[in-house]
C-alpha cells in the first residue's frame, strides 16, 4: 500500500502538476489514513472498504481535527481511490456513499477601501527592506495574488513598459495579470533602489529577495503583511489572502465584469469567484440602509 501511495504521490507531481504544497498537503492525509488502516491491521487494497475508510474519520474527529480539515482529508482519500480504480487496482471506489462533512461557507475576510489605505500608508519606505515590502503589499492589492504566485515571481515575468505580469499559477497555469500605475511605480522602485543591496553578490532572476539575497518564502510573504498591518493599527487579521480577497471584491463594487475578475484571480471555475459577488452585495445592503430616505 505505501508503494501505491507512492506511486499516486508521482502521479500528482509529474502528470497533474500540482502545486508541491497541494501535494505535501495529499501526502499528509493518506499517511493519516495509512496510519489507520495499519491500526485496523489493513495492509491490502482487498480490505480498504467503506467501513475501514469511516473508521479513519471517526478517528480524525476524535482527535480534534477540524471539519474543513476532514473534509480535505475525504477529498484526498477519494481522489487517490478513484485513480486506484482507474488504474484498474481497486474494483470499486469505497469512499462512493460516504458524504463529506456539511461546512458552512465563511465569506472572505475584506479590508475597507479606507483600511487598504491605511495599511499602505504604514509601510516606512526609509530602508531597502521596508521599499521592498512596500512594493510586496501594493502588488498584493493591485494584481490579486497568491502569496506563492508572488514568491516565485522572477524578473522575466514583469513587463514594465505594458504594466503587467505573467504569473504561473495553480496547475503550472499561466495567466496576465494588470499591475496598475501605483503598483507598477512601487516596484520600478524596489527594482531601482532595494534590489541590488539585496542581491549583493548572488546571481537571482527571483523578483523579491530577503535581506540575505535569498528569494522571498511564503513565510516572509505572511510576516511582512502581518507587520505592516499592526503599525497600521488595523485590528482584523490580515493576510495575503485578504488583499486578495479585497482586490476583487473593490473591483466588484466598481463594476467589474465577474468574468474579468475570474481570469484576473486564476480561478479554473466561476463558481469560485462567485463568493465574492455576496460580499458585494453585503455592501449594496449597508449603502441602501445609509443613504436610502426610507431604509430606516
Amino acid at each position: 500500500m505505501d508503494q501505491l501511495i507512492d506511486r499516486y504521490m508521482t502521479y500528482l507531481r509529474v502528470e497533474r502538476r500540482l502545486a508541491p504544497n497541494t501535494i505535501l498537503s495529499y501526502a499528509r492525509d493518506l499517511a493519516r489514513l495509512r496510519r489507520s488502516l495499519a491500526r485496523q491491521q489493513i495492509d491490502d487494497l482487498s480490505a480498504l472498504t467503506t467501513a475501514a475508510i469511516r473508521h479513519c474519520m471517526a478517528e480524525t474527529f476524535d482527535a480534534g481535527l477540524s471539519l474543513r480539515s476532514m473534509s480535505r482529508m475525504l477529498t484526498t482519500i477519494r481522489t487517490w481511490c478513484r485513480y486506484l480504480v482507474a488504474q484498474k487496482l481497486l474494483g470499486d471506489d469505497p469512499t462512493r456513499i460516504i458524504e463529506s462533512p456539511r461546512l458552512r461557507k465563511a465569506l472572505p475576510t475584506v479590508l475597507s477601501m479606507a483600511e487598504v489605505d491605511q495599511l499602505l500608508a504604514a509601510c516606512p519606505c526609509d530602508s531597502p527592506g521596508a521599499i521592498r515590502d512596500e512594493a510586496i503589499l501594493q502588488l498584493f492589492y493591485a494584481s490579486g495574488l497568491r502569496v506563492s504566485e508572488l514568491c516565485s515571481l522572477e524578473l522575466s515575468q514583469l513587463n514594465l513598459d505594458g504594466g503587467y505580469l505573467r504569473v504561473i499559477g495553480k496547475g503550472n497555469k499561466e495567466r496576465v495579470v494588470p499591475m496598475g500605475q501605483v503598483a507598477l511605480q512601487s516596484v520600478q522602485r524596489y527594482l531601482a533602489e532595494a534590489r541590488p543591496p539585496l542581491t549583493g553578490r548572488r546571481q537571482t532572476e527571483t523578483l523579491f529577495l530577503s535581506r540575505t539575497g535569498r528569494p522571498l518564502t511564503r513565510q516572509d510573504g505572511w510576516r511582512c503583511i502581518k507587520a505592516t498591518a499592526r503599525r497600521a493599527g488595523i485590528a482584523k487579521p490580515v493576510t495575503p489572502h485578504t488583499l486578495r480577497h479585497s482586490f476583487a471584491t473593490h473591483l466588484l463594487e466598481r463594476g467589474a465584469d465577474l468574468r474579468a475578475v475570474q481570469v484576473m484571480l486564476g480561478h479554473s471555475s466561476i463558481a469560485t469567484t462567485q463568493i465574492y459577488t455576496h460580499v458585494s452585495r453585503r455592501h449594496l445592503v449597508e449603502l441602501i440602509r445609509k443613504y436610502h430616505p426610507r431604509s430606516e
